[in-house]
């Protein structure tokens, strides 16, 4: 096991994808739930959405604790100006990869680090484009029902079957996709001493 660093680490998400994306890189870290309200505000950009939902939740968890550091992150699917909310049914999944067919989605993910002690945080949106292959209506039918991505923006886990729709990947950290960018972070979590490699 890695010793823990002087610094606690938490995230501020229950996400299981967020949580094995910290633990694929050595990173000893609690979680805590931020409970935050995640509505959107009339006319919002969906970076400016991605950043603030960051942040609150960061700050939200950061504020119960005394010290450390904590990471809140928050993710949108982007589609022709619109935010793709899960699908949450095997119905709702096959029309948003029918409508993904042949075109680009553009994942947004906003990231923060908040200084429990002093409130200070770091905050940025990372893009990540994902552009679809030409998908039969089999093709979506057979990934829905073996993957069952219910209860992810855009339908798909890149983690797994996934990576079988897309015809390119492009952006400067695949990791994103996932719902957590893990060169920006340790980037700055190097601003706090806090290294893997150290």
């Amino acid at each position: 096991m890695r010793k823990p660093f002087q610094t606690e680490l938490w995230l501020a998400s229950t996400s299981p994808y967020r949580q094995q994306l910290l633990q694929k890189i050595g990173l000893l870290f609690q979680v805590a739930a931020p409970n935050i309200d995640e509505t959107p505000i009339a006319g919002e950009a969906p970076a400016t959405l991605v950043q603030r939902l960051a942040l609150a939740k960061a700050s939200k968890v950061a504020g119960t604790l005394p010290n450390g550091l904590v990471i809140g992150s928050d993710q949108v699917a982007v589609f022709n100006g619109d935010i793709l909310g899960k699908p949450h049914t095997a119905r709702r999944a096959m029309a948003q990869l029918q409508a993904f067919s042949g075109n680009t989605v553009t994942f947004l993910t906003g990231l923060a680090l908040v200084d429990a002690a002093t409130g200070q945080s770091q905050l940025c949106c990372e893009p990540f484009n994902v552009h679809f292959r030409q998908l039969s209506h089999a093709e979506i039918a057979n990934y829905v029902a073996i993957e069952q991505p219910l209860d992810c923006a855009g339908s798909f886990k890149s983690e797994g079957l996934g990576i079988s729709l897309f015809a390119k990947l492009e952006g400067a950290d695949p990791n994103s996709l996932i719902g957590l960018p893990l060169i920006r972070l340790l980037e700055m979590l190097r601003q706090h001493d806090i290294n893997p490699l150290a």
